[in-house]
């Protein structure tokens, strides 16, 4: 039987581990062709065998986002090949490090914000005509709480994941008249490298797997989902689906 997303074409940032890869797996049962992007080769194509082996089938991009016009380039090569994205899930991003805002070197700064930030917006900016080409268009970008409650030393990461809320509502705003939707969610505490490396001392076997939260992307990507503009928690779309 045909799954929930089939016919469907998603691009996926961040797909070589963690969230992305999970989301990526999971789509793959829904039965959406998948466009995974990842700047690691090697795993994306261990993606790809999880994919293959969930049924689905997939385009692999090795493709560092901060390389702009690669975007544009993608975009191009999306729409000749398949007239539309039907879609988006913004998942790329790194921490950083932990410094006062002073002590920040201007380069890493500019690699924070260019992957975290400004590279959703190049997202936006490409993938935004093949969006309002698909019947019912959906982008997804992942968010933290910490964009709404700031700490000492989260400075670039911090401030990346604030912009993209407000890119993310704008952009909302902009498309309310159309059948695309645009929406954030929050994947909660998960096991992943990038809270690996924000928190060396936890026992990452006590936290559940980026697997735990794909569902609550799905939701977000099937056409009858009209929310728009919102911020989800993944724990709290998944417990309404669960109570339904």
């Amino acid at each position: 039987m045909p799954g929930r997303l089939a016919g469907k074409i998603a691009l996926i940032t961040g797909a070589s581990r963690g969230i992305g890869a999970a989301v990526a797996e999971c789509f793959a049962r829904e039965s959406a062709h998948l466009v995974l992007a990842a700047r690691t080769p090697g795993g994306l194509e261990e993606v790809d065998d999880k994919v293959r082996a969930a049924g689905g089938s997939a385009t692999l991009v090795p493709l560092d986002l901060r390389d702009f016009i690669k975007i544009d380039e993608l975009a191009a090569a999306i729409y000749e090949r398949y007239g539309r994205l039907d879609i988006l899930v913004g998942n790329a991003a790194e921490f950083g490090t932990f410094s006062p805002l002073g002590h920040i070197e201007p380069k890493l700064w500019n690699e924070i914000i260019d992957l975290n930030l400004t590279a959703n917006w190049r997202l936006i900016r490409a993938m935004d005509p093949l969006l309002r080409a698909a019947p019912d268009g959906r982008a997804i970008f992942v968010t933290s709480g910490i964009a709404r409650n700031p700490r000492a030393y989260w400075g670039p990461y911090a401030v990346s994941k604030a912009g993209l809320e407000v890119l993310v509502k704008t952009y909302a705003a902009e498309i309310e008249k159309t059948r695309v939707r645009a929406n954030l969610i929050g994947p909660g505490v998960v096991r992943t490298r990038l809270r690996a490396s924000v928190f060396p001392g936890e026992d990452p076997m006590t936290l559940p797997p980026p697997e735990s939260v794909a569902e609550a992307f799905v939701q977000l990507a099937l056409p009858e989902c009209q929310r728009n503009g919102e911020i989800v928690n993944a724990s709290d779309l998944l417990d309404t689906q669960s109570r339904a």
